[in-house]
């Protein structure tokens, strides 16, 4: 696996891994995951204690939107691509007393076959997951958990309450327009708000202590 960059996002402990596409006149390999060089990337460090149990596929037409999702008991990080399409990923902060509590940001993902490169997106524990889907695309995830139906919630991502401060203002607006005609689940729909989320006792889960 040929990591080319590891960086944060607005939320610190979020963060983008870009690696590396082998490309010729007959398309493009890529090594996508290497257990043996994310143990061993000083730069990936924030993997140390993370072991990968579950991998999800999923297509959505354009202008769906998931989420946001999250778990405990185990609790489940995700590792995320697009393999194909654009994905913009949305990802809310839910750890009580952390500084950055209620706000949410997106990050860009398109991928495309003529790309030379192609990027992961890390979502730790103690935060909502979910997507806004701009075109029809294919996405990958890696989960450190397995599905634990009777201890998931969610968030609504139309909740007025959620903090956008810390969104780019143009992929803000790119769920703006696909939440005018959005395929959504009543389910995602009527999620929890950010204050009916904190007066809910299992919130205590993700107190930062626990997490």
């Amino acid at each position: 696996m040929k990591i080319l960059e590891v960086k944060s996002l607005a939320i610190e402990d979020v963060k983008v891994i870009k690696f590396a596409r082998f490309t010729d006149h007959r398309g493009y390999f890529a090594e996508i995951f290497n257990a043996n060089d994310i143990k061993n990337d000083p730069k990936l460090s924030f993997f140390k204690d993370v072991q990968f149990l579950q991998a999800n596929e999923s297509f959505s037409r354009k202008n769906t939107i998931r989420g946001l999702h999250f778990q405990w008991n185990p609790y489940m990080g995700k590792l995320v691509r697009t393999v194909r399409g654009r994905m913009i990923d949305l990802v809310l902060d839910i750890r009580k007393a952390s500084k950055t509590f209620g706000k949410i940001i997106a990050y860009d993902i398109p991928s495309q076959p003529e790309d030379p490169c192609a990027e992961w997106i890390w979502v730790p524990v103690g935060f909502a997951h979910g997507n806004v889907f701009p075109e029809d695309s294919q996405i990958e995830y890696q989960c450190s958990g397995t599905w634990s139906p009777g201890c998931e919630a969610g968030i609504s991502p139309f909740a007025p309450d959620i903090d956008w401060s810390l969104c780019d203002p143009a992929l803000k607006e790119v769920f703006d327009t696909a939440a005018r005609t959005a395929l959504v689940t009543e389910k995602d729909k009527n999620g929890h708000t950010i204050s009916s989320w904190l007066n809910n006792p299992d919130s205590r889960n993700f107190e930062i202590k626990k997490i």
